[in-house]
């Protein structure tokens, strides 16, 4: 097996951190903390509650970094910790994330989109406008590129609840941009 040089990015970085140097913990909070309040935001919704997301994620990840192995990069791992914290915040604030089963939205079995190219701003605005749990699966899958396994193991549904809430969200998602 070839050595993946991508998995080793910020290795330096990483392994000075391990050893308890706060100096190269900061660089590295600095190199991902804009990016992993992004991944929060588009969970939770609310910055401050991000923020505090974000905050305990890192905390978690230099509790945590002597597991660290490259496996995958630093990035993939640390979006991996604060993708769950963002899950468990909605949780624990008795958000649901997977009843929306018990609620008919009247979605028609088929929905067309006109030929055309869509904005990312209409695109962004249609998605805020789906039930919290339809924005969930939307963002897990097509935005942090979770696949449905994933998914599952994340909100602790099934798999094919997974694909179904997404096959959902998806029309309901095309049925506001059209």
């Amino acid at each position: 097996m070839v050595d993946n040089p991508i998995l080793f990015t910020h290795k330096d970085l990483v392994e000075r951190s391990k050893l308890g140097d706060r100096k190269k913990q900061y660089e590295l909070y600095s190199l991902y903390v804009e990016a992993m309040l992004n991944v929060s935001i588009r969970i939770v919704k609310i910055k401050e509650d991000a923020e505090d997301v974000v905050q305990e994620s890192f905390i978690e990840a230099f509790k945590n970094l002597n597991k660290f192995r490259f496996e995958s990069t630093f990035g993939s791992w640390l979006k991996r910790i604060v993708i769950n914290r963002s899950i468990n915040h909605l949780k624990l604030k008795k958000i649901p994330l997977t009843i929306i089963d018990e609620f008919n939205y009247n979605i028609p079995e088929t929905v067309e989109v006109k030929n055309e190219t869509l904005e990312v701003n209409k695109i962004k605005k249609a998605i805020k406008k789906l039930p919290q749990g339809y924005q969930t699966i939307i963002s897990l899958y097509l935005i942090e590129g979770y696949d449905h396994v994933e998914i599952g193991e994340v909100l602790g549904i099934s798999v094919s609840t997974s694909k179904s809430q997404y096959h959902r969200a998806k029309k309901k998602l095309a049925e506001l941009i059209s």
